[in-house]
């Protein structure tokens, strides 16, 4: 009798065992999708031995212009720093803006507001005493997901490995690197918008009203104009006529970028912020959008309350500029 007990307890405990390993896998296996979907990152930064001090932000503009992007501008921050706030924490900061043609205007004739990324930014930098150099950018992903794009689209994936691949070729010896933190979920909308009438056909003095306010805004509220790009006139060249006009500026505050990049270098890739003015041929509105701060919060995990309130006060001082113009 205790020998059929002890065999029907030894059956048990191997079914118990197997049952056990079976959960256990089963667990993993529901687990590993959702650690790998928390490890997306929005920003990718790429990173170079620079020793020898011949990768700068001029070699990484050239190559990118022998790729075929349209460079908007490569601005030295370091400069702007030491002057207004008497100190910096690099060696090389430059915020820089680029396009490509001919993906932009694939990108328009499916997304209306391809002007978020047209140009798109990215921070060049090496700390203060640093040998290396980075390169931080959006992922194709992070650009989607703004835009309302699908996460899979083939142009916004193709735009993304031709900068890879543009890096790689500035930078060699080049790897990507881990950034330290998680992104979080935004606390506002992703991109801000306004719309307002405009004549469908004599919309030109009213297009020059409307930036003579808009640029006259600027400066008192602490604004600068780091760049300027007329997709129009792209669109023109390539005979598209999907709009009357497409135009984008790129808008920097420096206390901003200064603040946020002494944690966050890689901020570069939100700034300096493109925002568009846009109308659709015989459209009666113009379209007024620019990606929202709590881009930078969510992507970045910023909860310091310093850093998020430099960072609202931006928002609030924009959106302030734009209701008075538009309503």
């Amino acid at each position: 009798m205790n020998i059929v007990m002890r065999g029907i307890l030894g059956v048990f405990l191997i079914v118990g065992m197997a049952l056990a390993k079976d959960t256990k896998e089963n667990m993993t296996a529901q687990k590993a999708p959702a650690q790998e979907n928390s490890l997306k990152q929005d920003i990718e930064v790429y990173v170079s031995d620079n020793s020898d001090g011949k990768i700068t932000p001029a070699s990484i503009q050239s190559a990118f212009e022998k790729a075929g992007f349209t460079a908007s501008a490569n601005r030295d921050m370091n400069g702007p720093f030491k002057k207004q706030f008497k100190s910096s924490d690099f060696d090389i900061y430059n915020l820089f803006t680029f396009y490509k043609k001919d993906k932009v205007l694939e990108l328009a004739k499916k997304y209306p507001n391809v002007g978020l990324f047209a140009p798109m930014s990215m921070s060049i930098y090496t700390h203060k005493g640093d040998k290396s150099i980075a390169v931080a950018s959006l992922s194709a992903e992070a650009m989607a997901k703004i835009m309302h794009a699908p996460q899979d689209d083939a142009t916004l994936k193709a735009l993304k490995n031709e900068v890879r691949d543009v890096l790689k070729t500035a930078m060699p010896k080049g790897h990507y690197e881990k950034l330290p933190y998680q992104t979080k979920p935004p606390k506002g909308d992703l991109v801000t918008t306004f719309s307002m009438e405009i004549d469908p056909k004599d919309w030109e003095d009213e297009l020059d009203e409307f930036k003579m306010g808009f640029e006259g805004e600027l400066a008192p509220n602490g604004f600068v104009i780091a760049g300027f790009n007329n997709l129009g006139d792209d669109f023109d060249d390539a005979k598209y006529e999907g709009y009357d006009f497409y135009e984008v500026y790129s808008i920097c505050k420096l206390p901003v970028i200064y603040t946020i990049a002494k944690s966050h270098p890689e901020a570069g890739a939100f700034a300096p912020c493109s925002l568009y003015l846009a109308k659709k041929k015989g459209a009666d509105q113009m379209e007024i959008a620019f990606p929202s701060v709590y881009n930078w919060m969510s992507s970045m995990a910023i909860e310091d309350p310093k850093d998020v309130e430099v960072l609202e006060k931006a928002q609030t001082g924009m959106q302030k500029i734009l209701k008075g113009l538009t309503e």
